[in-house]
């Protein structure tokens, strides 16, 4: 098969869909692998190291999507990539419709078959190609809050941890899958007092035991509502397989945050389960309701791009090369994957 890897467009993204190690084990299992011209160069691979395991470097994304009958992104298709999409594609990316009702028309006015990253479900019922950035996001998510609680921000001005005879800061995660868990790790490891909520028991006690300074509780609403008060960072962490976020923490909530603190949306991309959120980029990433910081970037591990572009090509290369073999919708993980197909929605999450 020929797959097309074009360079990602959203602001300030830096990573590519496949990195030359995956592109070395689709080229020797005979596949021809389309790159545009400098698309990995921010995830720190030039041209030449594709060039060297056999990858036909091309001069432009239209080039990239004549050539290839598998389109392998990152991020969803913005206009410039809608423009060369056509109904032979094969698309693999992360996809996230449930957020995006235009984007799910415009697919289906196309006719593509579109296979999203988030909804690639295995037997066990995990989410193997969301968990990587998954991972990378939850981590981020601390980072972030941690550097915009500084005053210079518009933060509340403290040092999360805390330092001798000064209080340490309180963290509110909810949410304790693959991204909340990562969250709550570094959270608990810089030394802040963790609260974190989740339905699932198992997920509260594997919370709890990454130290005495982590709280697992069930979301009871009056239970979140008392804990968002006296954080000074909310991380939102809710994932529902292929569907929109719910909100769990409302707007009055966020209205009840002392002035400077800080909340981090991971669920934006499911439309975010802060009833404030609304997506914004690196370019422009910030903005307070309430007096209230947000930081709700809809690709948060671009930031990092080489770490994420190297763990999540780890993760897709065997499916892409599942993809490209005959008899791919016998493997039941990819078809649970089909998010869009001959210009209907398929996958049940987007159909209720």
């Amino acid at each position: 098969m020929r797959i097309g890897v074009p360079r990602e467009l959203k602001p300030l993204e830096g990573r590519v869909g496949l990195i030359p190690a995956a592109c070395s084990g689709l080229v020797a299992a005979g596949h021809e692998v389309f790159i545009e011209k400098g698309a990995g160069i921010k995830s720190g691979y030039d041209d030449d190291q594709y060039r060297a395991i056999g990858v036909n470097i091309v001069d432009s994304a239209a080039a990239v999507f004549e050539h290839g009958e598998m389109i392998v992104k990152v991020k969803e298709p913005i206009d410039p990539d809608l423009e060369h999409l056509r109904r032979d594609h094969l698309l693999f990316c992360y996809l996230h419709l449930a957020a995006l009702p235009d984007l799910t028309q415009r697919l289906c006015d196309i006719g593509a078959t579109c296979v999203a990253f988030e909804t690639v479900e295995d037997a066990a019922g995990r989410l193997p190609l969301l968990a990587p950035m998954s991972d990378i996001a939850g981590r981020l998510s601390i980072q972030i809050s941690t550097h915009l609680l500084h005053q210079p921000q518009g933060g509340k001005g403290i040092l999360l941890g805390g330092v001798p005879a000064a209080k340490r800061g309180k963290v509110v995660i909810i949410g304790a899958g693959v991204a909340g868990g990562n969250a709550a790790i570094v959270a608990a490891g810089l030394g802040a007092e963790v609260t974190v909520f989740d339905m699932d028991r198992d997920k509260l006690a594997a919370a709890r035991a990454l130290g005495a300074n982590v709280t697992g509780l069930y979301p009871h609403k009056a239970d979140v509502a008392d804990a968002v008060a006296q954080a000074d960072i909310v991380v939102g962490a809710v994932l529902i397989t292929g569907e929109r976020a719910p909100h769990v923490v409302t707007e009055e909530m966020i209205a009840g945050m002392t002035p400077g603190s800080v909340v981090v949306d991971i669920s934006v991309d499911q439309g975010g389960c802060i009833e404030t959120t609304r997506p914004t980029t690196y370019a422009d990433p910030t903005y307070f309701v309430h007096d209230v910081l947000h930081f709700c970037v809809t690709n948060m591990p671009g930031a990092v791009p080489r770490t994420a572009s190297q763990a999540l090509s780890a993760s897709i290369a065997p499916y892409v090369g599942r993809l490209a073999e005959p008899g791919w919708r016998d493997y039941e993980p990819l078809v649970k994957g089909i998010n869009v197909e001959n210009g209907e929605v398929k996958h049940p999450a987007l159909l209720g």
